[in-house]
This record gives C-alpha cells, structure tokens and sequence, in this order.
C-alpha cells in the first residue's frame, strides 16, 4: 500500500478501472490481513449465486465446486431457502426464546441422528461446537483429557488449538493442557509406511500406548472427523471408527464425532457415521446444518447432556445460537434435505463423480491418489507417484488461475483438490465440472507445469 493510501485508505482514484479489482482492493484498505485463501487469492467479488453457480460483479459465471467449504448443502440461492428466511426476518431475528422452527427442526434433527442422540444445543461457529462438546464430555466423565489426530482440524480458538493436527498451530501457544494428537487412518501416507489391512490398525495400537504412557490417565474424550476435511478430504478404511469406539470404552472415555463437514448428506449417509454403523457419544454439526447461515451445534443423549455443570441454567447457551433466523434456516434445509432427496443424490452423483476422477488417476501423471464417499471427495496431486511428493505451492497457485480462467472455482489444501459441491449437483453439471478439470489438467500436463 502506498503512503497516500495509508494516510487516506478511502482514496480509491489510482485503483483499476475493472470493477472487481477496484471494489476487491478498496476492500483491501479496510479488511484486516488474515482472510481466507481462496477468497484472497481469487481476488473475486461475487454479486450473486444460484444453484451451483455464482456470477461475479463483471457478469462472468463460475462453476462452485467449493460451497464456501461445504456450508452450502442446499446451492445458492434455493427458492425455498430464500423464502424461509423472508417470512422469518419479518416476523423475528434475535433472541432465545422457543420459535415454532425451533422446536420443528430439533425435532426433525432427533428423528436423524444415528441411536440415541436427541438433545442437541446450537451455535454459531465450528469451535465453539467443539468446544462445548469437550466442556460437556469433561462434565460427563469428570475428567480431563482430549486426543485428536493428525491433520485433524476443529477450529482456531484456543480451547482446540491443541487439537489441531498440523503446524497451523505453530507460534500460537502456549496450548491447552492436556491435549494429544496421534495419527490418523491416512493409508496414504501412512507415518508406519505400513499397509491395511495388513498393519491391523497400527494407528489405533498406537492410540493405546499414547494413552498409557502420555496421558495421566484422565481421557475424557477421543475427538476425531470421519473424514478428515482439511487434510484433503481424507477417508479411514473401513472399522477405524469402531475401532476408535472400543478404545475410548477401555478408558471409560467418550467418542466426539466431529461431523461439522461430513454432516447433512455431505457424504451419501445423513451422517458419516452411519458408514461404520456406530453410534458417538457426542456429535458436532455444522457447516451444512444451515444451508450457508452461520449454525453449528451438538447432539447427544439424555444421560449425558444432564451432566452438571454442563446442564446448569446458561452454563451450554449462545446469545446466538438457535435464534429465530438461524433456526429457519436449519429447518428449511433439513426438510429441504429430506424433500428433495439430496442425500441421495449425493451418494449417487458422488458415486459416479469419484468414477470419474479415478479414470483421472490413471490418466495423469501427477494424479497420485483419488478417495471419497459422497460429494466429499479429494484428489492428491503430486510430483511424482512413486515418491508421493506434493506439488509445489507455485504449482498449485497456477491449477488455481487456470480454474478460474476456466469458470470453475477450486479449493486446493495440501495439494489436495478437495471437491465440495452442493448436495443439488446433478450428473449434467458434475460432467461440466470434469470436463473443466481435463482442459485443466491437460494444460498442466502438456506444458510440465505440475513440475514447478
């Protein structure tokens, strides 16, 4: 930024003529460092959305295989979406008390949850679900103690950090105590350089020692993702799940499922879990719960919501959590959900889509792993198969703007396509994104780029 800039951040007459650029860098004077990558990194301004689509200021239309990190379960813009939160912003917005949506969609959520799991408290962020599910498990099990995994991620605020699976919590200390991470199910990057079903869960054999020599002993949960979002869209092989369930039942600890991503059909099951057929003691939700509105929440069961001082009056509230405009966007999505087929949908699609991108796989050279359940899918791309190297940053930089060029946005975390649409994504429109992603690939292959 220029001096004159600095000294007057609303001179906006050197900025380009373009409008997006103009309107992204006016914004750049007043947006604090620290926003989110793809946003930034785009440089786009969106002035509107729908269905799987979104339109920038300039008019140009893009393909979302994004949806703001999986929020968007219903697309943009959906006519009954819309209609809901209208007739709810004129009647009421803020506020705790009981709403006629409210009690509908709580009801509705019990009815979908796996087991016994029907007394859920809301939110409005990722963390702060995580958070009160690890303040309810430490009331349940009066005890302590958390493990996580590698590559696991849960939010940004203090009370996860520790439980966060990579370096992003570098530099962000101190932690809290009592805060482990082991390894995740990622067979393909297994850190035993082991293969399932071989290894028989060496990962998990790895878990007990932890407990046992690391811990002291006071475990109050195991906290884990059933597909690992950040990570790149990382799936465990089958049993990981109750394999993880039977250790936390050795230490009389509980199991969290952290379904904040994998929720809401995301992954052709209502919930991930109903892939492994278990039963968490605690689920976190969100992302998708709302259809894009800021939701996040947790359920379980009556025994352990009791628990005090958890169950204590205001000791679990929000201010924001579950108010009025929240809890129509959560019920219009769960019915619009259920109505409209969409997990389904997303199994099937989802299905056919990773298909498709296996052919990938095989095709190109730099495709070094494709994996996924749903519409959650991922697809590693590296420097060399044998090696498993990772593309470089300025490789992965370059696949991003040729998306873009190619009306499709893209969200790629370590070296991972992670693939997101909305849950409404058909076969016509999932094509449309394939054939986007071979222009792209082809021009990478063609030119080394992948080799930056």
């Amino acid at each position: 930024m220029s001096s004159d800039a600095s000294r007057n951040p609303s001179r906006t007459a050197d900025l380009p003529d373009n409008r997006s650029e103009k309107l992204f860098e006016e914004e750049m004077l007043y947006m604090a460092p620290g926003a989110q990558s793809i946003a930034v990194n785009s440089r786009l301004v969106i002035d509107h959305g729908k269905g799987v689509h979104l339109v920038d200021v300039e008019g140009r239309t893009f393909l979302d295989f994004f949806s703001g990190v999986t929020v968007g379960s219903l697309g943009h813009s959906h006519p009954k979406y819309v209609a809901a939160l209208k007739a709810q912003i004129e009647k009421v917005t803020f506020g705790s008390f009981t709403t006629e949506p409210r009690v509908r969609f709580l009801k509705g959520l019990a009815g979908a949850a796996p087991g016994d799991l029907r007394r859920a408290h809301l939110y409005s962020g990722g963390s702060e679900a995580v958070e009160a599910a690890m303040r309810l498990a430490k009331a349940y099990t009066k005890k302590f103690e958390f493990i996580g995994f590698w590559g696991g991620f849960h939010g940004k605020t203090g009370g996860v950090l520790g439980l966060i699976g990579d370096d992003f919590k570098h530099k962000r200390g101190p932690l809290a105590p009592g805060t482990y991470s082991v390894p995740y199910a990622n067979c393909y990057r297994c850190p035993y350089q082991a293969s399932h079903p071989e290894c028989s869960f060496l990962c998990v054999e790895f878990l007990r020692k932890v407990i046992r020599n690391n811990t002291s002993g006071a475990l109050a949960a195991i906290l884990v993702e059933p597909i690992q979002g950040t990570a790149g869209n990382v799936v465990p092989p089958p049993g990981f799940l109750k394999a993880l369930q039977e250790v936390a039942r050795e230490s009389d600890a509980l199991l969290i499922a952290d379904e904040i991503i994998t929720g809401f059909g995301r992954t052709g099951k209502m919930f991930c879990v109903e892939h492994e057929g278990i039963v968490p003691d605690i689920m976190t939700l969100g992302k998708g719960i709302g259809g894009g509105f800021p939701v996040s929440g947790l359920i379980s069961t009556d025994a352990i919501v009791a628990s005090e001082p958890f169950s204590k009056p205001s000791a679990s509230s929000s201010s924001y959590g579950g108010n009025p405009l929240a809890a129509a966007a959560c019920l219009v999505t769960l019915e619009t959900i259920i109505e409209e087929k969409l997990v389904e949908n997303s199994n099937t699609v989802g299905a056919w889509l990773l298909d498709r991108l296996r052919e990938m796989e095989d095709r190109y050279p730099f495709v070094g792993h494709v994996r996924g359940r749903g519409l959650m899918i991922g697809v590693e791309l590296v420097r060399d198969k044998k090696s498993k190297e990772p593309l470089s940053g300025r490789a992965i930089k370059t696949l991003f703007q040729l998306a873009l060029k190619e009306g499709m946005i893209l969200m790629i975390t370590k070296s991972v396509i992670r693939v997101n649409p909305a849950l409404i994504l058909s076969q016509e429109e999932g094509n449309l994104g394939l054939t986007k992603l071979k222009k792209i690939f082809d021009v990478l292959e063609k030119d080394n780029l992948y080799q930056e």
